[in-house]
């Protein structure tokens, strides 16, 4: 099981030494992957009233491509994943052209987890269709693979047309492995069907156990192996070092490839805290 980190972006600001510092030192640690959540745009509480989202126009958010692009300058094995990027509030070729952009300037280190978010605020900030994203999804994963291996395409599908057009140039992998975030029964067969991992949102248990049973059965009726796909769970350190043990001893069991360990609410404070706290829950690690 490969284990990496949340990128704590909500609590150090939009400084940009310190996207640094974090990206090399987790590097230096060990950790195999940084993962970084993304929102284009905050909600204002005071315009929209009720307002009960996880975040909003004052929380801090890196674009995790951009972002991507500066950690790929500066770091040499430590795999970048989009954990997740809200895919159909964004153009599709697009997305593929900055896809693309940041595996061939990381020498092919990019993961692209890809999810359908709940901020309809900021899908209409951003001109798409929140009623639709679902279906929009799967064909926008069908063009970005295409536009990723083939030098020039052609296709009419009921959400894009490509007319013999194509990227330059293309990515190191081809194509960019594709994770789902997912969080109900849709979600787990669309990951199945066309993933080539999934982010579970919850915890191990019977649910968790419930939902890889879902996800490998889509993958079986696709004509997939589903022992090829990956599964990313999460822990998150509340200052409880013998928690994290724990929990990513119940991924390991669970069958997980990939574990992330978030230390964004744990009150932490700058770069310094959340480095120090990753530099303990290593040391509790069995060599």
């Amino acid at each position: 099981m490969r284990i990496g980190v949340t990128f704590p972006q909500t609590e150090l600001g939009g400084d940009p030494g310190a996207v640094r510092a974090y990206g090399q030192r987790v590097e230096e640690l060990g950790f195999s992957h940084l993962l970084a959540y993304d929102h284009v745009l905050g909600a204002d509480p005071e315009v929209h009233e009720g307002w009960a989202g996880p975040y909003d126009v004052r929380t801090t958010f890196h674009e995790p491509l951009v972002m991507f692009g500066y950690l790929a300058a500066v770091t040499t094995s430590l795999e970048l994943v989009t954990g997740v990027i809200i895919l159909p509030q964004r153009q599709t070729a697009l997305v593929a052209k900055q896809a693309a952009e940041v595996d061939l300037l990381s020498g092919g280190r990019l993961r692209l987890g890809i999810g359908l978010g709940w901020n309809a605020v900021e899908y209409e900030a951003l001109g798409e269709d929140f009623t639709n994203r679902g279906r929009r999804s799967e064909e926008q994963v069908e063009v970005m693979r295409r536009l990723w291996t083939e030098r020039s395409v052609t296709l009419q599908g009921r959400f894009h047309t490509v007319t013999g057009a194509g990227l330059s140039p293309l990515p190191v992998q081809q194509p960019i492995p594709v994770w789902f975030g997912a969080a109900s029964a849709r979600a787990y067969e669309r990951a199945g069907r066309l993933g080539d991992g999934w982010f579970p949102m919850m915890s191990p248990g019977p649910v968790l156990d419930e939902a890889r049973v879902t996800v490998e059965r889509a993958a079986v009726a696709a004509g997939r192996d589903p022992a090829t796909l990956g599964m990313e769970g999460r822990v998150d350190y509340r200052r409880d070092r013998d928690g994290v043990a724990e929990e990513l001893a119940a991924w390991s069991a669970a069958g997980a490839t990939h574990v992330s360990i978030n230390t964004m609410g744990a009150g932490l404070g700058g770069v310094d805290g959340h480095l120090a706290a990753l530099e303990a829950v290593l040391a509790d690690l069995p060599a």
